[in-house]
């Protein structure tokens, strides 16, 4: 009785940091892009300053 339910606390627990990892990745892989984006635009900008 107690085994069924640890295993099914343990199932659960496995899901929801599954699925917590994973909505992580995608947030940290949006970051890294919008500071790219960020990044690039600081050079054109420079760029541009450079020039005139």
């Amino acid at each position: 009785m107690i085994k069924k339910h640890f295993t099914s606390l343990f199932a659960v627990l496995f899901l929801a940091g599954a699925f917590g990892s994973l909505a992580g990745c995608n947030t940290v892989e949006g970051a890294g892009k919008d500071i790219q984006q960020g990044g690039k635009a600081m050079s054109d900008e420079a760029r541009e300053q450079k020039n005139k």
